[in-house]
Order: C-alpha cells, then sequence, then structure tokens
C-alpha cells in the first residue's frame, strides 16, 4: 500500500551551488528529499534554472512514494538564490505556479531559509556573510525587512568575494608603495606559492590562477588580523560594522529594536566564528541594538524552508518539532 500523499506540502532551498528539496507531510514527516546543483537563473535563464529545480522536485516526489504521478502539492515554499528583488520573486513564483505543483506558492529569497532554520518562530532578523551578503528580517504577522543586496549599486559592502577583492586592493598598494604596509603583501601571494604581490597580480590577470579560487584568500585575511595586522583588523571590523548596521535597519524597520529579537548570523563567514569578527559584532550591537541577542545558525537552510511551509499550512508546533528533530535540531 503506497504513502497517501494528499496534502502534502514542498520546500525548496534553492542556493547558488547547491538545491535541497523536501516533501513534507503536514505532520512533519519528511517523506522524501533530492539534492541538486545550484540555482541560477541570471546566467541560465529562468525557464532552464526551473527546469533544473523541476528535476530534483520530480526525485523526491518519486522516493516520497509519487513514482508515476505528477508532483501535487497543498503548498508549495521556495527559497531562491537571485530572488533579490519583489519583481525577482514575482516571476519565479509565475513560473513555478505555471509548472502545476501547486496553486499555493510563496517565493522568498534564500537568505529567509537560514533565518527560519534558526528560530523558533519567525520572529528575527539574519545577516548572511557567505560569497556576497545580505540580510533579512521577518515577523510572525508576515512583515519583512530586506534590501536588495545586489553589490556595490545597492549599497553592499563585504562578503567573503567583498572581502578578498579588499584584501588584494591593499597588499598590491603596501607592496609599491602607494600604501599603508601589511602582512597581506607576503601572506596573500605565499598562499598560492608565489613570491609577491606582482606574481600574483600577474598570476590572476593571466588566468593562471583562476578567478574564482580568489575566495581562498578570505580565511588568509582573518588569519593575518588574527595575528594584529592593523590593515587586516580594519577590513574585519568594517565587516562587523556593516552586520551590525543591517540588523539595526532591520529590526527597527520591524518595530523590533526596543525589545529583545534574536540576531541570527549564518554563511560561511560569519559560521566560521572568527573571534576579533564576532567580539566586534557584540560590541556594535550593545550600541545599535542593546537587546538584540546574537545566535549561529549551523542548520540546513532547507530546514527553514519547510519551517516556512509549515508556518504557511498553519500547522501545530508538533509538526514544527518533528521536522527540528528529523535534521538534528532540538
Amino acid at each position: 500500500m503506497g504513502v497517501n500523499l494528499n496534502g502534502v506540502l514542498l520546500a525548496i532551498d534553492a542556493g547558488n551551488s547547491k538545491t535541497d528539496v523536501a516533501v513534507v507531510g503536514r505532520d512533519g514527516t519528511v517523506l522524501g528529499v533530492a539534492r541538486g546543483g545550484g540555482f541560477q537563473p541570471p546566467v541560465v535563464g529562468v525557464d532552464t534554472a526551473v527546469d533544473g529545480l523541476a528535476e530534483i522536485v520530480g526525485r523526491a516526489w518519486e522516493q516520497a512514494g509519487g513514482a508515476g504521478l505528477s508532483p501535487a502539492f497543498a503548498h508549495v515554499t521556495a527559497c531562491l538564490a537571485n530572488a533579490d528583488l519583489p519583481v525577482e520573486e514575482a516571476a519565479l513564483q509565475a513560473e513555478l505556479l505555471g509548472r502545476g505543483w501547486s496553486r499555493d506558492v510563496r517565493v522568498h529569497n534564500d537568505t529567509f531559509a537560514i533565518l527560519r532554520a534558526g528560530l523558533d518562530e519567525p520572529r528575527g532578523v539574519a545577516v548572511v556573510c557567505g560569497a556576497g551578503i545580505n540580510c533579512v528580517g521577518m515577523t510572525p504577522d508576515g512583515r519583512t525587512a530586506r534590501f536588495p543586496a545586489v553589490g556595490k549599486i545597492s549599497g553592499d559592502w563585504g562578503g567573503g568575494g567583498g572581502l578578498a577583492e579588499e584584501a588584494l586592493w591593499f597588499a598590491a598598494r603596501a607592496e609599491d608603495g602607494r600604501g599603508l604596509p601589511t602582512a597581506l603583501a607576503d601572506a596573500l601571494p605565499a598562499h598560492f606559492g608565489l613570491g609577491s604581490m606582482y606574481a600574483l597580480i600577474e598570476a590572476l590577470h593571466l588566468g593562471q590562477v583562476p578567478s574564482e579560487r580568489r575566495h581562498e584568500l578570505t580565511p588568509v585575511l582573518f588569519s593575518v588580523a588574527a595575528g594584529g595586522d592593523p590593515v587586516a583588523l580594519s577590513l574585519v571590523h568594517r565587516l562587523a560594522e556593516e552586520v551590525v548596521a543591517m540588523s539595526a535597519v532591520a529590526l527597527r524597520r520591524l518595530g523590533l529594536h526596543h525589545e529583545e529579537a534574536p540576531v541570527m548570523l549564518g554563511g560561511s563567514v560569519l559560521a566560521a566564528r572568527h573571534p576579533q569578527l564576532e567580539e566586534r559584532i557584540h560590541e556594535l550591537l550593545a550600541v545599535r541594538a542593546p537587546k538584540a541577542v546574537v545566535g549561529f545558525v549551523t542548520a540546513p537552510p532547507v530546514l527553514g524552508a519547510g519551517l516556512l511551509a509549515l508556518d504557511a499550512a498553519a500547522v501545530g508546533p508538533d509538526a514544527k518539532a518533528r521536522l527540528r528533530e528529523h535534521y538534528g535540531v532540538v
């Protein structure tokens, strides 16, 4: 006898590098899961990107017991990378509705999945710093706070990629005399086995060191900062200022700045728990949002997408607890 798939929910967390999908019962039971590649509509187009999602959804649906049947869900929550603006969310929602998986589809930026994964209720703010940086907030009544987060044109600073670029800039100027001395001038080229910044600049410019490897320099920056280098430490402190600025503004927009509210930190840079960065964040938040409670998100973002789906289905706390338990979060 097959599994009863009536009323099941679909949770999608689609990042730039990987996608996780879960078919979830209304009681919080995970019936099927699947993983696939990243979700990049700006690179491949919306249709092709959603085609990739459809293949992953199909595998999760089959694992749940739906082999031979078209995927059908009571609700779909899709937390998607590159859904940075409301107009992009609307376009992606229309595309997902057109696939016929459900009549009830909600699309969020993937940062909302990370936020919800770290919260007992949909209330608080999250700052995510991985390759880029982003911040979102939400309240139980459905209000949200967010930033465009599409790079320098939207006022962003930071992220692993941005930190690597800044470190290279300061190191290059230190070596040729235009800037202040810094240990970054030796540490950055040494990471690639090179003897000077000039050699690293040449290798990056000519493609001998692929540009996608620049992100490897971010941990080097933090290591140099930990050694007390003033230039490297100034970059770490500036990142803390950005994290706190985004958090404080989001809390204020939601009316949470005068009460205890969680500020969840996630993404590879923040999850690494660099002491100088973490200490500075706490110092600055104590001034700008003294009642904020800092936490770190280590749970998989697909859990957050699943919890958002259960929120939308208006189920009780037992179902959410069961889903958290499945992902090892209690």
